[in-house]
């Protein structure tokens, strides 16, 4: 039951910011390909990893009896994200040192308060850089999905551990008993067939 609640919630964290990344990679990747120039690195790696990632996080959530019987393999599947995330986010590493804001001072704006005066205020421009920006976003939702990927993976881990004990345990149990009534018929069996090898006189 915990697992189910909390792995389902990983799944969905997964997918809320999966999809913003895909898309947002998605538009760097066409726009290289209408220039007829090859993608970066630092693009092409993080946007597989997302696709393949959100198709993962979909097929897990939605056939999810499917893979908590099969949660070992889903583990390290998920331990395989883990480092390809990894992996998309050192390329991309160098936008952490980037700033995409620009503020500079503006224009004075002077604002009247009636009798009680007026007041001069100094206003900012800010430019903000769209190409950096969603560089920038990807890269942070790549670290939280590395983080996120990492919880499913040891989530799925240790249901996995626990059902294989409980299968052993019926597997062990049900020899038990079927050796015990395998035991018992035998000793009827026996002790009906020395019954009938008794003779009267």
């Amino acid at each position: 039951m915990f697992f189910a609640i909390f792995f389902a919630f990983w799944r969905f964290m997964e997918i809320i910011t999966l999809i913003p990344t895909m898309g947002m990679l998605a538009y760097f990747v066409h726009g290289y390909v209408e220039a007829n120039l090859l993608t970066p690195n630092y693009i092409l790696i993080l946007f597989i990893v997302s696709v393949l990632g959100l198709a993962w996080a979909l097929f897990t959530l939605f056939s999810y009896h499917r893979s908590s019987s099969n949660a070992l393999f889903v583990s390290l599947v998920d331990l395989g994200f883990v480092g390809a995330f990894i992996a998309g986010v050192y390329y991309l590493r160098f936008i952490a040192n980037v700033n995409c804001t620009n503020i500079s001072p503006g224009s004075q704006v002077d604002v009247s308060f009636g009798i009680f005066g007026s007041a001069t205020f100094n206003t900012f421009n800010i430019n903000l850089n769209k190409t950096c920006s969603m560089l920038k976003a990807c890269f942070v939702f790549g670290i939280m999905n590395t983080i996120f990927f990492f919880f499913t993976a040891i989530l799925a881990w240790i249901h996995g551990g626990k059902a294989e004990a409980k299968e052993k345990k019926y597997h062990r149990e049900t020899r038990r008993g079927g050796s015990s009534r395998r035991s018992h018929s035998s000793h009827r069996s026996r002790r009906s067939s020395h019954s009938h090898s008794r003779t009267y006189v």
